[in-house]
């Protein structure tokens, strides 16, 4: 079993914590170009591209063959989550310990360490060490497809928020991101929405090869 770190925004933070995300989309990043096929290997976790290219009509067609792992892992593995934290301003010393109060910036809960020796108030996501880490999840399925291939249920399992209030009279109520107040009765819409939101305009219509991770929370 291995173990590794890996990146959620905040709101993929709350989900998790709430149950409710228990997939992730992420880039297989080598899968560009022209003329590309793609499968998974017998071997778990190992996506096999292909290209075809040759000289013109006529001319032999050759094939480049490329072997990738996935880089979250294989079933069995486990990432343990970061997340941005905050040091609690204006703190008094409680009895003597030293004792530092943190919370993470997802939802303000506190910290599971007590411990802060940086030299700064706020610590982004990528420099979170593994003690400060509260969620761990284990790597239950890998594989590989296009991005707009995400179905209903799906989208549902990546986190996105389902709040009534949205559209408290209808069925609008799958949050679409980047919009205040707005929902959509589509959950590949909404997660259409989110993706964007993390990746930048024009990331959903570009349809690229993701790796399709899904997971179960490993309690402490």
């Amino acid at each position: 079993m291995k173990e590794q770190p890996i990146l959620f925004s905040a709101p993929m933070v709350r989900a998790l914590l709430a149950g409710t995300k228990t997939q992730t989309r992420r880039v297989l990043k080598q899968a560009t170009g022209p003329s590309l096929s793609i499968g998974i290997e017998n071997e778990p976790g190992v996506a096999e591209l292909s290209w075809l290219w040759g000289d013109g009509p006529s001319h032999d067609v050759h094939e480049t063959v490329m072997k990738v792992p996935c880089p979250y892992g294989v079933p069995g593995d486990r990432l343990w989550v970061r997340e941005a934290i905050r040091l609690v301003p204006d703190q008094e010393p409680d009895d003597g310990t030293g004792r530092v109060l943190s919370t993470y910036g997802a939802d303000g809960s506190l910290t599971v360490a007590d411990a802060w020796p940086w030299k700064r108030s706020y610590l982004p996501p990528m420099h979170c060490p593994r003690g400060l880490s509260r969620i761990t999840l284990e790597v239950t399925g890998v594989r590989v497809e296009r991005l707009q291939d995400v179905s209903e249920a799906d989208a549902i399992a990546e986190g996105i928020e389902n709040d009534p209030r949205l559209d408290p009279a209808g069925t609008c109520h799958w949050r679409v991101y980047g919009r205040e107040h707005t929902g959509t009765s589509s959950p590949e819409s909404s997660y259409e929405s989110l993706w964007e939101s993390i990746n930048g305009a024009g990331s959903w219509a570009a349809n690229p090869f993701v790796w399709v991770v899904e997971f179960r929370r490993v309690r402490p």
